[in-house]
């Protein structure tokens, strides 16, 4: 299976070459207007169900609330800002109560825009899962367009028994529009911990001419969009052949820990992604994708 270059190395020992994101100090650059979002939610238990608990918003992030028949607690996040450019910050915090179950996910797919020279687009992520609870954390595809700047984390923290399932789909660039993607800083850290004990660990790095690194055979063989997948839960074993099943030439899934499972895909564009992430989250979430992925 063709991989990104993905690294674990330390920030603090990435080469001067990879510094484009660092930001240029602001007198040497005019002022631009921008963005700024941060939404803060929680669930509680009541009758059986998973309910809003607080919820707190500011800025250009808001979450909304569609009524379901599920026990789950839905929440779809929505950028009123229409995209993110350098400079943008937007942070999401969630918690899910002992014994509640959480769906994050969000309205459309998340555009990255061309930033402004030395203007980074940051976005923070962080969950916590309480003991016997569990967050579906499913936003839809970050596409990421020449020129773009963007730095994102998610740092998730589980009970013992918490469960998670975690997808996290990026498209580079539109395919069928005939773009390339010249020059580009994108940097992914996700990191997962259980009972405060490191659990998975994932960075991305993919900076300047994506294209052409995307296309060399031992990188990307030409696909310009990927997933990662992730399944936390006692009995994720029982999901591994199922999901195996549903892999393509250019995806694998494994069993990388005591109840940890990890797919990684990669397609020609979001579409032909879309054909195997679907059918892969219904599987390991045993229920149905949110419908903001059907719209």
């Amino acid at each position: 299976m063709p991989n990104l270059h993905h690294t674990f190395t330390p920030e603090a020992t990435i080469p001067a070459t990879l510094t484009h994101c660092a930001e240029t100090p602001p007198e040497t650059r005019p002022l631009q207007p921008r963005a700024v979002g941060r939404a803060s939610v929680s669930c509680k238990a009541r009758d059986g169900r998973s309910v809003l608990d607080r919820l707190h918003q500011q800025g250009s992030m808001k979450l909304l609330f569609p009524q379901t028949r599920d026990t789950a607690l839905t929440g779809i996040v929505l950028n009123t800002a229409g995209g993110i450019t350098g400079g943008d910050r937007f942070d999401i915090s969630a918690h899910v109560a002992p014994g509640c179950h959480m769906i994050l996910s969000t309205q459309a797919a998340e555009r990255a825009y061309r930033a402004q020279p030395g203007e980074v687009a940051r976005i923070s992520n962080r969950i916590s899962v309480g003991a016997g609870g569990r967050m579906d954390w499913l936003p839809q595809e970050t596409l990421i367009y020449d020129g773009s700047a963007l730095r994102r984390t998610l740092e998730v923290d589980l009970e013992p028994d918490a469960r998670l399932l975690m997808a996290e789909p990026v498209i580079f660039g539109r395919t069928e529009m005939g773009e390339v993607l010249e020059q580009i800083a994108f940097r992914d850290s996700i990191n997962v911990r259980r009972a405060g004990h490191i659990l998975f660990a994932d960075r991305t790095l993919l900076h300047g001419d994506a294209t052409t690194r995307l296309g060399n055979r031992a990188t990307g063989a030409g696909c310009g969009a990927m997933a990662s997948v992730l399944l936390v839960t006692p009995d994720a074993e029982r999901f591994l052949d199922p999901a195996r099943a549903l892999m393509p030439s250019t995806g694998g899934v494994s069993l990388i820990g005591d109840g940890v499972l990890f797919a990684r895909l990669m397609a020609v564009d979001g579409f032909d992604l879309r054909q195997t992430l679907v059918p892969l989250i219904e599987l390991l979430g045993a229920a149905t994708i949110p419908k903001t992925w059907m719209i």
